[in-house]
């Protein structure tokens, strides 16, 4: 079972280096268009003020990722000496896919905490204090792996208590979720993804809904519809993007997306 193969398939991250080296003076990230950023601090001290103005006080190397546009600040003075690698995240499927909304609005991590990013992270700073040719391709496709060793250790740990990828780090529920994810034109119910999880119905209903925040219904309701706005956005005529994600005509998926969403897929798309 693979249960982050598949998502990031579908909502795949691609990163873009924009700063390395010191780091001194106050920075605003503005929460614009469709980029999350991260940064790291290598050595040195660094403030992160979040969009509730709330400040972070980091004073060891650390990992921070916003994965979604917010507006966000770093401060430094001269005399922290900051040294900072940063980078731009753009997913697949827009800034609000499933799995940018399944994490919070911001994570700091000491990197002390992050073992399994280890060797990543000390190839990541050799790269960005070096002057080697090819440096920036390297230093995009080593902030992508970053994130996404960033995403298994959070399973592993269960560092969320609730959502979609709280859903996945618990190994039975984890086993449904990844059927739906894989093949979501399927009309699963209730009682074969409870048996896929080795649960009764009403246990696994119940787990369900207290781990992921949603019944296993509305979840696969919402799957489908964040594969057809992915689709939509890729200029996929509707008819073929109803049969991929499980309805039997554009008007069934059309109803089925303005449930969810409040607009047809038409009118979205304009939007």
């Amino acid at each position: 079972m693979d249960r982050l193969s598949t998502l990031l398939k579908h909502f795949n991250l691609h990163a873009a280096t924009f700063h390395q080296g010191g780091f001194c003076g106050t920075t605003d990230l503005y929460g614009h268009g469709s980029y999350g950023h991260v940064h790291l601090l290598r050595s040195g001290r660094l403030t992160f003020r979040d969009k509730r103005n709330q400040l972070i006080e980091l004073a060891e190397p650390s990992l921070v990722l916003v994965a979604r546009p917010q507006q966000h600040q770093l401060v430094a003075t001269e005399v922290d000496e900051a040294q900072l690698v940063c980078a731009t995240l753009l997913f697949d499927g827009g800034a609000d896919n499933p799995l940018t909304l399944a994490l919070p609005d911001y994570i700091v991590k000491p990197l002390g905490e992050l073992p399994g990013l280890t060797a990543n992270l000390d190839w990541l700073f050799e790269e960005a204090f070096s002057d080697e040719c090819g440096r920036d391709v390297v230093l995009n496709r080593l902030f992508e792996l970053m994130v996404i060793q960033l995403l298994r250790h959070m399973m592993a740990n269960q560092s969320l208590p609730t959502g979609m990828m709280a859903g996945l780090a618990d190994v039975r529920l984890a086993r449904a979720i990844t059927l739906m994810h894989d093949t979501p034109a399927k009309p699963w119910s209730v009682g074969e993804l409870a048996s896929a999880a080795n649960m009764s119905r009403a246990s696994f209903a119940a787990q369900f809904r207290k781990v992921v925040g949603k019944t296993p219904a509305d979840y696969l309701l919402s799957w489908r519809v964040s594969l057809a706005q992915k689709r939509l956005r890729e200029g996929r005529p509707i008819g073929l993007i109803a049969d991929e994600v499980g309805y039997e005509s554009p008007s069934a998926l059309a109803r089925a997306f303005r449930r969810k969403v409040g607009a047809s897929p038409r009118e979205w798309l304009q939007q």
